[in-house]
């Protein structure tokens, strides 16, 4: 497990090597001053955590590091690293981590949100889980199959309908088969047509009014998928599900490659919702739960 851990820390480091190269370079020079500080909130917000983040961090770092008379900038490094893990850090539960649960997939189209179902059920079932797949995105041709694809890789039951169908149909079905086989994890997906936001409203409150009928004593978790590569408008788009829905997590995916990681400090901070999963790859392994430290650490170019 150690070994397994390592690994994806090394995966994960790797994959921010576009931001965190923003950092490694200005943490490698000598003195704390106000030139460090200028270039500090620089790549703060060339990484994309946003002006009104990087200031808040700024000035928590400028008091730790008086209050602590830090002079090399490889101290001021750890402290920020604390202070990012501090910010990013979840302290509530996740409810499919307790017991039986519904897990609601929100997201537009190509971000990820496919592959993320596919993976998440991946990982509940090698846990020893039994998930089930609800391919409720009636609206985009080929997403059933696409979702079909990775119920298979993952070795784990779909219901779908035609395309065009109820969604909120797709879902009682679903509900109805998740019960008949002793399932204890509801897995589904949803449209990703942000454009109207009242039809997808509309949409996502008739299936939550589904679940919350059939299944009264089951918690649903709604998680927002968004493509990190996206940085800016990654925010945005939380901002707006935000008002159509209520957001319990965030997922982020592609955080491989880009140079927008800090947008993940940026949604903790300023959205106040929990990120709970990120992807940095395309195998069904490469989403892992998200862990405050390990991403801090890895984001600094830091040891975990």
């Amino acid at each position: 497990m150690e070994k397994e851990k390592k690994s994806w820390f090394s995966r994960l480091k790797e994959g921010l090597g576009k931001t965190n190269n923003w950092f490694s370079n200005l943490f490698n020079k000598d003195g704390i001053n106000d030139a460090f500080y200028e270039e500090l909130e620089e790549a703060m917000i060339l990484a994309d955590m946003g002006m009104e983040t990087s200031e808040r961090l700024l000035d928590a770092l400028r008091a730790q590091v008086k209050a602590d008379k830090l002079t090399e900038r490889a101290d001021a490094r750890n402290a920020l690293a604390k202070l990012i893990a501090d910010t990013v850090r979840v302290d509530t539960a996740f409810a499919a981590d307790e017991g039986p649960a519904v897990i609601l997939i929100v997201g537009v189209n190509g971000v990820g949100k496919t592959t993320t179902i596919g993976k998440i059920a991946n990982e509940y079932a090698s846990a020893g889980r039994k998930p089930m797949i609800a391919a409720a995105d009636t609206f985009r041709a080929a997403a059933a199959e696409q979702l079909g694809e990775w119920a298979a890789r993952a070795n784990v039951p779909m219901v779908r309908h035609q395309e065009g169908a109820d969604p909120a149909a797709v879902v009682f079905d679903a509900i109805a088969s998740y019960r008949a086989k002793g399932c204890d994890l509801l897995l589904v997906d949803t449209a990703g047509r942000l454009h109207n936001k009242k039809n997808l409203m509309n949409e996502l409150n008739k299936i939550r009014r589904m679940i919350a009928r059939e299944l009264p004593d089951t918690p649903c978790e709604v998680l927002l998928v968004l493509d990190a590569t996206t940085g800016q408008n990654a925010v945005a788009q939380a901002e707006a599900f935000l008002e159509v829905c209520e957001l319990t997590g965030v997922i982020l995916t592609k955080l491989d490659g880009t140079a927008k990681g800090g947008v993940t400090v940026q949604i903790s901070d300023t959205l106040h919702v929990p990120v709970r999963f990120i992807g940095v790859g395309e195998g069904i392994d490469d989403l892992r739960r998200f862990d405050a430290d390990e991403f801090a650490a890895a984001l600094l170019n830091l040891e975990a």
